[in-house]
């Protein structure tokens, strides 16, 4: 088991057959997840053809429900692809057909709606990643030949190998730009949680994660403006984590009271700002960069220090 998912897992695609589904599925096949299905029931028992990247074709069939691509296919995971005002139900079905890992790339999904499907998530024993979210890039281990690393969602792959870090994001287009500024040093994975108010998997728990996952040796917390969930992994990581954090927090110059990108990046008061969320993961030791450049320095820095490179 990788950070929330077994190697080799078998996948599922939800909205495979739209836009952005064939554009991503093709992506993943080519990083070399293992798409097992697709799900759309306007065009069940089709199959649609996608380019691996080596010069042949990968025939995807195309299934009504997540519960027939299940029985037909084993999948254990599902990367959500559809429109927020379907993404309830894709939630529930995936949920009511026992996959075990739910990835929801979707933006906009009204917050009662996650909440509902986050809560009966818990209650089969399900995991969701998201919404509004980059998904999950899980890294090889190189010293384990039969390991494969599975991209799920739309972080680009190819940008960084294999390496002791693992990085937790609020931010999407963030996410990238840390594994870009870090790609000398590389990658065990790379989460994005999401932005919204309400999320499957949050911060402290891919932190959690992570402090339990032998390969990584240090982690990168990537945070926001907008509630507090960083002042909530920080006071559990001055409790119990064994492992060196380097933060970076997006939004110092942002005005109270507005949205700033996602929906849940709106200052309410002190605790959302980035300066409280800065104090408090200094105030625990977790250094703070002011840039994605600087955190990637500093996290360097501290590898270097603590002779984890």
């Amino acid at each position: 088991m990788s950070l929330f998912v077994e190697n080799g897992a078998s996948v599922m695609v939800q909205g495979m057959t739209g836009h952005q589904g064939m554009t991503h599925t093709e992506r993943m096949l080519r990083a070399g997840t293992r798409i097992v299905a697709g799900v759309n029931p306007r065009k069940a028992g089709s199959s649609v053809s996608f380019d691996d990247g080596n010069g042949s074709a990968t025939d995807i069939p195309v299934f009504a429900d997540c519960a027939a691509a299940r029985a037909a296919t084993g999948a254990s995971v599902s990367v959500i692809f559809v429109p927020p005002r379907f993404a309830k139900n894709a939630m529930l079905e995936a949920i009511d057909a026992g996959i075990e890992l739910i990835v929801v790339i979707t933006e906009g999904i009204p917050v009662f709606d996650t909440a509902y499907c986050v809560a009966k998530a818990a209650e089969r024993g399900a995991r969701i990643i998201g919404p509004n979210c980059p998904g999950l890039m899980t890294l090889p281990d190189p010293d384990d030949s039969d390991a494969k690393g599975t991209n799920l969602g739309i972080i680009p792959d190819g940008i960084v190998g294999s390496g002791p870090l693992g990085l937790i994001s609020k931010s999407g287009t963030l996410t990238y730009q840390l594994m870009g500024e870090l790609s000398d040093i590389g990658f065990t994975a790379c989460i994005g949680i999401g932005g919204d108010p309400i999320v499957g998997t949050t911060l402290l728990e891919a932190l959690q994660a992570f402090n339990d996952d032998s390969r990584t040796k240090a982690c990168v917390l990537i945070g926001e403006i907008g509630g507090d969930a960083e002042q909530q992994a920080a006071l559990w990581a001055h409790e119990h984590m064994s492992k060196p954090i380097v933060a970076y927090v997006a939004g110092f110059t942002a005005p109270e009271g507005r949205q700033m990108g996602h929906a849940g990046a709106i200052v309410s008061g002190h605790k959302g700002t980035a300066q409280a969320k800065k104090e408090t993961l200094e105030g625990v030791g977790i250094q703070v960069g002011r840039t994605p450049g600087e955190t990637a320095n500093i996290m360097r820095g501290v590898l270097k220090t603590q002779k984890l490179i």
